[in-house]
């Protein structure tokens, strides 16, 4: 376990550009990730892929971690959890491709494996496998819960053509990187702590939604960053 430190968190921060715009006053949580250190490998249990031997992927566990931080300041109505992936490929062509592979510089996007709102204020910590703890086809159901308020994660629209697999994915599913992908992937587990009890958003909302919600609403964060390949020649071993 471990704890961004302040240029540690600001890089992770910046990784999103502008999409989350912190204000340069917020104060800094104390955010821990269980099992997961700052710029080491994600256990397997907390991912939607893991490597394999035949075919180059197969389910992972995916568990959601436990997420622990420190009290918020003053003025904290809530939290939310944001987790990202900031190395996810633009262009989608040549994903998953025998005989192809995802050069390291490509264009990359932000991919959003978690969205949690309106976690009340007296609530430090969410349990491991308590928001996911197995992968659900077709998706968990978004919405709100005993741990706050679920937003879609990515995986609905990386799914959304996949007869078997598609729906609406709320809550926590972990990592699952292209296979052939040259480049580490970063994921960004970060809490907020807002001023605001409820974002008061719709039905159906995402992670850039979340964001624009949170915008000028930012008390306090911190990030907890973890990697992660599938890709043999980066490290992933097969089992």
């Amino acid at each position: 376990m471990s704890v961004l430190t302040l240029a540690a968190r600001g890089a992770a921060l910046a990784a999103l550009g502008a999409l989350i715009a912190a204000p340069a006053s917020a104060a800094g949580l104390k955010v821990h990730v269980g099992g997961i250190a700052n710029g080491k490998p994600i256990p397997p249990q907390f991912t939607f892929c893991v490597p394999a031997a035949q075919g180059h992927v197969s389910r992972g566990p995916d568990k959601n971690p436990r997420v622990s931080w420190s009290k918020g300041p003053k003025g904290t109505l809530s939290y939310a959890i944001i987790a990202f992936d900031t190395d996810v490929p633009t262009i989608r062509t040549d994903m998953n491709q025998e005989g192809k592979t995802l050069p390291a510089d490509m264009p990359r996007r932000t991919f959003y494996h978690w969205v949690l709102v309106d976690i009340p204020a007296a609530v430090r910590s969410i349990a491991e496998g308590a928001d996911a703890d197995g992968a659900v086809p077709h998706g968990k159901p978004p919405g709100k819960t005993k741990l706050g308020v679920r937003g879609l994660n990515d995986f609905t629209g990386a799914f959304a053509a996949n007869e078997a697999m598609k729906g609406n994915y709320g809550g926590f599913d972990g990592p699952c990187p292209p296979w052939n992908d040259l480049r580490l992937h970063h994921y960004h587990f970060a809490v907020y702590a807002l001023d605001l009890a409820e974002l008061k958003l719709p039905e159906l909302f995402g992670g850039a939604e979340a964001v624009a919600a949170m915008k000028g609403h930012i008390l306090a964060s911190g990030a907890v960053v973890g990697t992660y390949t599938l890709n043999p020649a980066l490290g992933a071993t097969p089992k």
